[in-house]
């Protein structure tokens, strides 16, 4: 039994699938440069026009190529680049008429040879050009990443050029490398991706050792914790090559933020190390509290005392108080490490001796009356101070007990000191918003030019940062001295000034009238209206309604005792202290009327607050006495 000799694979799908794993590009774009460079080698090929509409169709398996080109349907052909017979055109387009424009193949005989010599250069252009697409949305997605390559050449000029994956080639220039570091050809080295632009010969991507996001990254590779967020890194200050410090903070309770940057024996803070061409790293431990916050990052040096001060204009100055002992470890080799602690922490880092904090702290004393009138202990204590300062300059010894009694000495006065500031900030601040509420709301929207101020003076106010007729108002309630010391400045100028502010007129804003809110209206709310309206019903006994005679039966009656209410008893009643004569005065036509009629009684509702309902209170009357029972 013989089989069938197995028909070799198409050369052309070969080369094509060769192709598509060598540039490592999707197979739809392999395929529309091939196309789009048929197209152009027809175009040469027939010298066809470059309006007219050309196609060209690829078959990938066995490479060959048909071209369609749009041509007018003619009876005579006069040029076969732009015409093609009726017959021809409705083999294609049944329903084509004569001048309509039709869509034929139009392949020239050994187009395949033609196009394999005047395409190729085409092709490989389009490729490229794929290339460099895929090339720079794969490094954009990966700025901010750290990449691995070769070093293909360093240059003292244009940095190292190192080849990176994708057939792609990343510049690090001088000022992105970490100082001491010497690289040579072949050499494999990691960077982090800083920047990547478009350039005319493919992307340009620019490499960094020195950016402190590669410190970043490489925390993240070593330390599982901060990848996984279980530890976070809230600020990095690097100087490269030298040192640099790492604020962690734990995002769980129970874990250790800065023992899982280290790790044991410090083998994954040493790995780091290593990376970096054994650059320093101090890992401290980030607390919200500047106080603490900035003594660590002072460390490895002890920390007295820190005293913190802010100033209007929003600077932040921080002053460290350290032992003689600790002074050059908490500066650091030439300020490195005071640098770095005031970028980690973004204060502004002031670092004294404690022999000289205390000498400060007691030309303070001296010089400010209210501060030495607040701190009379303090003021007292100032001999021994000195005599402690002395012993110190003249090299004798001193005891940890004059040291303490020296730390907080300087405590106490720099504390007050912050304390008079905070509270003449306060003061200013309630001056300012006092004289402000004085100026018109409207004033503060109102550009300084409609103010009608001269021109020459105009212009210095601007310059001195005055924009709205506001601020300047604000400015002459509360600091006055201020404007009238601008050059230029004068009294007229200043006249001219507050006439134009003075004729200014301002629209009220108006306020929004504040309505309480009104509660919800219910049903037992409306019988309460309803209750307070009615004021007394005073029916006569026969013509009691039904719904009154109800409510007189569940109303309880009085105390009575000999049929007098104890109320009545316990009432200082005036009228009792009258003549005999007088009640016996009384005619016996109004006794015998009252008996005939009864007494007279009314009904009242009320809202009772302390019950929180609606009673009815019953009226009875005696003589000219009235009282009520629930």
């Amino acid at each position: 039994m013989t089989t069938a000799p197995k028909t070799p694979k198409n050369e052309f799908a070969l080369a094509f699938n060769e192709v598509l794993e060598d540039k490592q590009l999707p197979k739809d774009v392999i395929l529309s440069a091939i196309e789009s460079a048929m197209v152009s080698a027809y175009r040469r090929a027939v010298n066809a026009s470059a309006a007219q509409h050309v196609e060209a169709k690829l078959d990938p398996d066995t490479g060959k190529v048909i071209i369609f080109a749009e041509k007018e349907v003619v009876e005579d052909i006069m040029d076969d680049r732009t015409e093609v017979l009726l017959e021809e055109a409705r083999k294609v387009s049944p329903e084509v008429q004569l001048g309509d424009m039709a869509i034929v193949e139009t392949t020239p005989a050994d187009f395949g040879r033609v196009a394999a010599q005047t395409a190729r250069q085409v092709i490989q252009q389009r490729i490229r050009e794929a290339e460099r697409s895929v090339q720079l949305e794969y490094f954009q997605r990966q700025v901010g990443e750290i990449v691995s390559g070769v070093v293909q050449a360093s240059n003292p000029v244009q940095g190292v050029t190192i080849g990176l994956d994708m057939k792609a080639e990343g510049n690090m220039p001088n000022n992105q490398k970490v100082p001491g570091e010497r690289f040579k050809v072949h050499d494999r080295l990691r960077a982090v991706v800083l920047e990547v632009k478009d350039g005319p010969r493919g992307p340009q991507i620019i490499l960094s050792r020195a950016h402190r996001n590669f410190l970043r990254r490489l925390l993240e590779n070593e330390v599982p914790e901060i990848y996984h967020g279980i530890v976070e890194i809230r600020a990095i200050a690097r100087e490269p090559g030298a040192r640099a410090k790492v604020a962690v903070l734990a995002t769980q309770p129970g874990v250790d933020a800065v023992g899982a940057c280290v790790g044991i024996k410090g083998v994954r803070i040493q790995a780091i190390v290593k990376e970096l061409h054994d650059e320093k790293i101090d890992i401290i431990q980030w607390d919200p509290d500047p106080v603490v916050y900035i003594s660590k990052a002072i460390s490895p040096a002890r920390v007295n005392g820190v005293y913190l001060s802010e100033n209007a204009e929003g600077n932040k100055t921080a002053t460290v108080v350290v032992s003689e002992d600790q002074l050059s470890l908490a500066i650091g080799r030439d300020g490195q490490n005071a640098r770095l602690a005031a970028k980690l922490t973004g204060w502004r880092i002031d670092i004294k001796s404690l022999s000289e904090a205390v000498a400060d702290s007691l030309q303070k004393l001296k010089s400010d009356s209210e501060l030495a009138a607040l701190l009379p202990a303090a003021v007292d204590g100032i001999p021994a101070i000195e005599e402690i300062l002395l012993k110190k300059a003249e090299n004798r010894p001193i005891t940890p007990e004059e040291f303490t009694q020296l730390a907080q000495f300087v405590d106490h006065v720099e504390r007050r000191t912050i304390q008079i500031k905070e509270e003449a900030a306060r003061v200013e601040e309630e001056k300012t918003a006092a004289a402000r509420a004085d100026i018109p709301e409207t004033a503060f929207g109102t550009k300084l030019e409609e103010a009608g101020i001269r021109e020459h003076i105009f212009n210095i106010l601007t310059e001195a940062g005055f924009e709205t007729v506001g601020g300047l108002m604000l400015s002459l309630k509360t600091e006055s001295d201020k404007v009238l010391g601008l050059p230029g400045i004068g009294p007229k100028a200043m006249q001219n000034i507050e006439e134009s502010l003075a004729a200014l007129k301002f629209p009220e804003v108006e306020k929004p009238v504040e309505t309480a809110a009104q509660p919800e209206v219910t049903e037992e709310a409306e019988a309460v209206v309803q209750a307070e309206a009615v004021v007394e019903v005073p029916p006569a006994a026969e013509e009691v309604m039904p719904a009154q005679e109800a409510v007189k039966e569940e109303a309880e009656e009085p105390a009575m005792k000999d049929g007098v209410s104890l109320e009545e008893m316990f009432t200082f009643k005036p009228e009792t202290f009258n003549s005999a004569g007088e009640e016996e005065s009384e005619s016996d036509d109004s006794k015998k009327k009252g008996k005939k009629k009864g007494k007279k009684k009314s009904v009242e509702l009320e809202f009772d607050e302390n019950l929180g309902e609606v009673v009815s209170r019953k009226k009875h009357k005696r003589g000219d006495e009235t009282w009520e029972a629930e």
